[in-house]
């Protein structure tokens, strides 16, 4: 290609990259003020893409910056979910060296994560995970963080499950697997609590392998209230 041909080849690439931002910033600035001002470039990212609109998370940023949109950045507050400082007592980890279990209903993992509302508050979403097909096999979404949440989220998964006994039951330290009623509701169904121990960032990666990436879906999305949240 001649060195004058392969100027017009720029001329005209920059030319549209041009006619793509010209449409692409007021629909980004229309995200942006429609939930009002609080989505940055990773939110309108996802949102842009929901619309069937594909667009790299770094051009959002650079049509943000050349409107002076910026999203608000209040100092986060993000609820602890996790109360280990409780006299409840604590269990073994049974799956310090544990192998990956290689059938269903083995080994189920609890976790309780929050839901940011439009409202400025949250709501929880207490999860059951089996750790064998990594699929939710129990769930309850509440506005606390009461263990009444998660005992209803462990009911339904072993009405809809029917595990054998014996079963592993995996969780953090929190409060709410440390209850008697939550306890109680194990014994029943004759299985074996296990839990993290204490500070243990081998274990805090364990769980977050297991929820990560669920967590940070349900973090992305703009869930206006408690029902919005819970009907998801």
């Amino acid at each position: 290609m001649s060195r004058s041909g392969y100027a017009a080849w720029c001329g005209e690439h920059e030319t549209r990259l041009e006619q793509d931002d010209a449409r692409l910033a007021p629909i980004i600035e229309e995200v942006f003020w429609q939930h009002g001002r609080r989505y940055g470039a990773r939110r309108i990212t996802v949102e842009l893409s929901r619309r069937d609109l594909a667009c790299g998370v770094t051009r959002v940023a650079r049509l943000m910056k050349t409107r002076g949109l910026r999203a608000i950045q209040p100092k986060s507050f993000q609820p602890k979910t996790t109360n280990s400082a409780h006299q409840l007592g604590y269990n073994e980890n049974l799956l310090a060296d544990a192998e990956l279990p290689k059938t269903l209903n083995q080994v189920w993992v609890a976790d309780l994560t929050y839901i940011p509302l439009r409202t400025r508050r949250f709501g929880y979403l207490s999860l059951l995970l089996d750790l064998c097909s990594r699929r939710i096999v129990g769930w309850e979404y509440g506005i606390t963080m009461e263990d009444e949440h998660s005992i209803a989220a462990l009911r339904r998964a072993i009405r809809e499950r029917q595990p054998q006994w014996s079963l592993v039951h995996h969780s953090d330290r929190g409060s709410q697997y440390a209850s008697k009623q939550y306890r109680a509701v194990l014994r029943r169904a004759g299985m074996r609590q296990s839990m993290s121990g204490a500070g243990n960032c081998y274990d805090n990666a364990f769980m977050e392998s297991c929820f990560g990436t669920l967590k940070t879906e349900l973090q992305l999305v703009d869930y206006a209230d408690d029902a919005m949240a819970n009907g998801s």
